[in-house]
């Protein structure tokens, strides 16, 4: 297990880098897609901002490796930029009946769940831990079901083939994100039996 200790981030205190205002122009897209969805209804537009986040969340994980711009921001910006996109767009799809209310409500159950670890790390001195690639696995899963569910809310041939692909993807990407969970909890379980607790370390250093 990689060591993500506070003190020991690899990430750089650079702000001002083009894969952080790549997260941030995603993130700005949060409120427009829902504003998009619930609002006027302007599905195409908002499968176009959809677009935009999927394009610039591959692009700023790049463009952070291949400029050497790795920075402790971005390492939190990135992961919050894909929980955002996702509750919105269970919470948009939900409102609009696309989506059933125990898909869009599991989702956001299981960050829950996982927030209420972070206290725990914090006692041994970690902020967090890697990302696993079965999360990574879900979130891609998800960011594309979730277009294409909204396609196949239309009509037409588009429409009809969309629906069963979104679906499937979907509910891939519920698995693994539940066993992307699981596995957290696992590892924050073994990290808590085998590692002391942070201020009794410090007390005795």
């Amino acid at each position: 297990m990689a060591d993500t200790r506070e003190e020991g981030s690899r990430g750089s205190d650079a702000v001002l880098t083009l894969p952080n205002l790549l997260s941030g122009l995603r993130l700005l897209g949060v409120p427009l897609f829902l504003w998009l969805v619930l609002g006027p209804e302007e599905d195409a537009w908002a499968l176009v901002v959809l677009m935009v986040s999927g394009v610039t969340d591959y692009l700023d994980g790049w463009l952070a490796r291949k400029l050497d711009q790795q920075s402790t921001l971005g390492q939190i910006l990135d992961p919050v930029a894909d929980r955002l996109y996702i509750l919105a767009v269970v919470v948009g799809l939900g409102m609009r009946e696309i989506i059933p209310w125990w898909l869009a409500v599991s989702l956001p159950l299981r960050d829950l769940l996982l927030w209420g670890l972070v206290p725990l790390l914090r006692t041994r001195g970690y902020s967090a831990l890697p990302v696993h690639f079965v999360g990574k696995a879900a979130t891609f899963n998800l960011l594309y079901a979730f277009p294409l569910l909204l396609l196949g809310d239309g009509d037409g041939t588009v429409a009809t083939l969309a629906q069963p692909f979104g679906w499937a993807l979907a509910l891939w990407g519920i698995g693994l994100y539940w066993w992307a969970g699981l596995l957290y909890a696992w590892q924050v379980r073994k990290l808590l039996a085998t590692t002391e607790r942070r201020t009794a370390r410090a007390a005795g250093s």
